[in-house]
């Protein structure tokens, strides 16, 4: 298993204190709480591009159209 990579990143001090505090209560480390972070907005980012890709062929409608449409049916 190959070991963590140290790195420094620079948090503003009320995001700090509440890292701290959580890792704290929940008996995890800063590191982890900030891998599990990070792991899972990329896990979203994935799922976003995939969905996108499922969907680039679906065909598209101009925004002003849709806004017409709203008003239209009374929804705006």
């Amino acid at each position: 298993m190959p070991s963590d990579t140290r790195t420094t990143i620079y948090l503003k001090p009320k995001v700090y204190r509440a890292l701290k505090v959580k890792a704290a209560t929940t008996d995890r480390s800063v590191s982890d709480l900030v891998n599990a972070a990070v792991l899972e907005s990329l896990r979203e980012d994935a799922l976003d591009l995939e969905a996108f890709e499922r969907r680039a062929k679906e065909p598209s409608r101009p925004f002003e159209k849709l806004l017409e449409e709203l008003k239209r049916d009374g929804t705006l």
